[in-house]
């Protein structure tokens, strides 16, 4: 094939945001104009070329018109200016329960919803037992989809779209919805339909999931193409400014309590070169350091550090029990170090806390809760998950790729 399987040529797309509006023909009369509104740029003249094949992610914060390009690949939505060619049959998993009728069975969404997607009624006969198997909805696929759960309304949706055997595949933020067994099934179809060289484009906020399965990344921003290139350094600069923007929002996390009998007046993490950092690297070598003020002699003090990830789950913790020498007394100021040779952790972003407590540890003198943020990146794309386990593959009696 020669030209590209999408092709988005100087692509806008406008959208009319209204601050009141006219609700009886009266009111429009007596005011003599129509509801006065501003214009708000969805898209602001984006180009790129996708080509057969290829597996695209798209990536951007919220409301960097990631969703309306991807419906404007579909047709849901006409650019304001600019071109977009599509070189095959496409399928589009954009939303939940998109194309669904809430009063109709699955059974009966399966072939409103299939001949949507452009498949004829024998085609779907043909699949509607695989189908049904897939979303793993066979229990209830006679029950009207207005008493599914979300959860099962994306697991049907997603298997009838990918059973259409399209040429070019669009999914916008479903892969992470259904349990973990389902998520294995759809990563797997995915890879199918990358090996059978079909084109597909995603659109997620997951990082890890995006590095996992794209090669090449765009990243739109305030509806403009900010970058488009290969995928581990698109995500590296997106995430770079992703995390100057939440640094405000770091500090409503923060929880700080205790007795006052100590209290730390610095928690940081170092890099490789000792420098002060809150980015990383997977297995790349970090040191935990924090200083601590005694406002009385303490027999015995625990320093305890804790990684957890943003929803609060404790992934490590350690003590200074585990020193060589634990701490006998304090009295002084005091700095303790913690040097991690090669932290584990796959992409994403986690939370460092500090506590010191008594000996028994039922007393805490300060504890700060969520005191700085650490920003992983996976620069292995292959490994999903929380942490990196250290693997070696063998494989035997197999052809090697061809150089």
């Amino acid at each position: 094939m020669a030209g590209p399987a999408i092709s988005v040529e100087h692509v806008s797309k406008n959208f009319r945001l209204y601050h009141e509006r006219n609700r009886y023909l009266k009111a429009a009369l007596l005011r003599g104009r129509r509801a006065r509104y501003e214009e708000f740029r969805a898209l602001d003249d984006v180009s790129f070329d996708v080509p057969h094949g290829a597996t695209v992610g798209i990536i951007g914060s919220n409301g960097s018109g990631k969703s309306t390009m991807l419906k404007c690949l579909t047709g849901i939505y006409r650019p304001d200016r600019g071109s977009i060619s599509v070189d095959g049959s496409v399928a589009a998993l954009l939303e939940l329960g998109a194309g669904f009728h809430p009063e109709l069975s699955g059974r009966e969404n399966v072939f409103l919803n299939a001949a949507i997607l452009g498949m004829s009624r024998a085609e779907v006969n043909r699949n509607f037992d695989s189908i049904v198997e897939f979303a793993g909805l066979e229990r209830f696929i006679d029950t009207p989809v207005k008493n599914f759960s979300s959860g099962m309304t994306v697991r049907l949706g997603f298997s009838i779209a990918t059973h259409v055997e399209p040429e070019i595949l669009l999914i916008d933020e479903v892969l992470s919805v259904g349990d973990q067994a389902f998520q294995r099934k759809s990563s797997e179809k995915i890879e199918q339909f990358r090996r059978d060289g079909r084109t597909i484009v995603v659109v997620s906020h997951a990082l890890s999931a995006i590095l996992q399965l794209c090669r090449e990344v765009i990243w739109l921003e305030k509806g403009t193409l900010r970058s488009y290139g290969p995928a581990a350094d698109v995500v590296a600069e997106y995430t770079g400014q992703s995390y100057e923007q939440h640094t405000a929002e770091d500090s409503d996390h923060k929880q700080r309590w205790g007795t006052g009998a100590a209290i730390f007046t610095s928690v940081r993490i170092l890099d490789r070169a000792g420098e002060r950092t809150d980015r990383v690297g997977t297995n790349e070598p970090v040191t935990i350091e924090c200083d601590v003020i005694p406002q009385e002699r303490l027999d015995a003090p625990v320093v305890r550090i804790v990684l957890s990830d943003l929803a609060g789950t404790v992934l490590w913790a350690s003590s200074s029990l585990a020193a060589e020498r634990p701490i006998a007394r304090m009295s002084e100021a005091t700095t303790i170090s913690v040097d991690i040779p090669s932290l584990p952790l796959l992409e994403g972003s986690y939370f460092l806390s500090v506590a010191i407590t008594d000996a028994t540890g039922t007393t805490e003198f300060d504890h700060c809760r969520n005191w700085c943020r650490l920003d992983v990146r996976q620069t292995r794309l292959f490994d999903e998950g929380v942490v990196a386990v250290p693997a070696t593959w063998r494989i035997a009696g197999s052809e090697r790729p061809r150089a």
